[in-house]
């Protein structure tokens, strides 16, 4: 029987609302996500433009990279979409995502163009990034060759190492933002086997001249005792390149810097405000652990002349090895889960006026508990939900397809709601 020539309307017909509908259906994801991520942006620029006046002297605005490094990692922030006109505020952004004081940093390294003739197109590109260990950053490659800088931004109980003498302990919280060539430096000593030949070999106490916080005392003289104790971290065999000079803030108690261009090193025990910014300031001393510093410029010296100057050498030095300390996150997940587990329920066992907060008790993953608490709690709805139950309730577009009528944002909600 010969076919008619109107039988393939009704297809194609189809075929065309069904492509009119996708059509539509983009328009509208394009518009809700667009609109809800792009004040995000605007939000963190501004964020990043008003710290330009809150800088101050003593490190806590400075923000610095290396040049010709690039470090990879998982990108937070496409560095395609998002540009700035200078490394310091590419740093910044990134330093604007991990100021919290609890929880994780979002951004933990940045990466940035900044030359016009290397970039090209590229140029002012800001890439963020998160590592999957800020301690053993992914380098991707370095040299002269390489266009691109890039920096890294510990937060809150991150980028803290120790010093391990036979004295105690040593924690010391490092600065990439403000000398990302030293930290840089004392990050490569942990990965060696061994830091033979690092040591401490000079102690000068506080004397009479400084009081327990570190304060001068009115009218009282300075010079010897200089309050630090100075070493070296330089493993035997190893090569040295000398660290170019980087932050020099004011002196403080517990400041970690270097002595001319390293591997000589120093610790402060004191406020030294007559040295003014002499010294590249890579680190400071926990406040708990200053008490192994005092304990160790306590021990027996005697006299050494170094370049006309008096000092106080250590009858015997103190060997030190630069080790990686444990988050509080870490310690927590290398706890096996049925201690974790056992240590709950005895402490409630024990304490039936104990009461713990909901984030304590996520902490604990595979803890009964933790997942009722989890399941008691409010869940939020994801940040796309109320625009787009709003335009389903005032602009639902209505198409006929096959005798069925539907809305095409009722179809879209329940699809990203899967």
């Amino acid at each position: 029987m010969p076919r008619r020539l109107n039988d393939g309307d009704p297809g194609r017909f189809t075929a065309a609302a069904l492509l009119f509908i996708g059509l539509i259906s983009c328009l509208v994801v394009y518009a809700v996500f667009s609109t809800l991520l792009r004040p995000q942006d605007h939000a963190l620029d501004s964020a990043v433009r008003s710290q330009d006046h809150s800088r101050v002297d003593g490190g806590g605005g400075c923000c610095r990279g290396v040049d010709n490094l690039e470090l990879w990692g998982s990108a937070v922030k496409w560095g395609t979409d998002f540009k700035f006109n200078s490394s310091d505020e590419c740093c910044k952004a990134c330093k604007v995502m991990c100021s919290g004081n609890h929880g994780p940093c979002l951004c933990d390294s940045w990466v940035f163009c900044g030359d016009k003739e290397a970039c090209g197109s590229k140029f002012g590109e800001c890439w963020l990034k998160k590592q999957n260990d800020v301690l053993v950053p992914d380098r991707q490659e370095g040299g002269q060759k390489v266009m691109w800088t890039s920096g890294l931004i510990f937060g809150q109980g991150q980028g803290i190492v120790g010093f391990e003498t036979e004295h105690g302990v040593l924690h010391v919280k490092l600065h990439p933002e403000c000398a990302p060539h030293s930290v840089y430096y004392i990050l490569s000593l942990l990965s060696m086997r061994h830091c033979a030949g690092c040591q401490f070999h000079r102690a000068e106490n506080r004397g009479s001249y400084w009081d327990s916080q570190g304060n001068h005392i009115n009218n009282a003289p300075y010079g010897q005792p200089y309050a630090m104790i100075q070493g070296i971290l330089q493993p035997e065999g190893n090569m040295f390149t000398p660290i170019p000079t980087e932050h020099c803030p004011t002196i403080s108690r517990g400041s970690v810097g270097w002595v001319g261009s390293g591997p000589e090193f120093f610790i402060s025990l004191a406020n030294h405000h007559e040295w003014k910014q002499s010294y590249t300031v890579f680190g400071s001393v926990l406040p708990e652990d200053m008490e192994v510093a005092e304990r160790i410029a306590g021990l027996p010296t005697r006299t050494d002349v170094w370049n006309s100057v008096n000092v106080s050498v250590l009858e015997k030095p103190v060997s030190l090895t630069v080790r990686r300390m444990k988050s509080g996150q870490e310690q927590e997940e290398s706890v096996p889960r049925r201690h974790r587990h056992r240590s709950f329920h005895r402490r409630h066992r024990h304490d039936h006026h104990y009461q713990e907060s909901p984030a304590s008790v996520l902490d604990r993953r595979g803890d009964r508990r933790a997942r009722q608490c989890l399941q008691r709690q409010v869940v939020r709805p994801p940040p796309w939900e109320p625009p787009l139950r709003f335009l389903v309730g005032h602009f639902c577009l209505r198409f006929s397809v096959l005798g069925e009528d539907f809305c095409v944002l009722n179809k879209l909600s329940h699809w990203l709601k899967q």
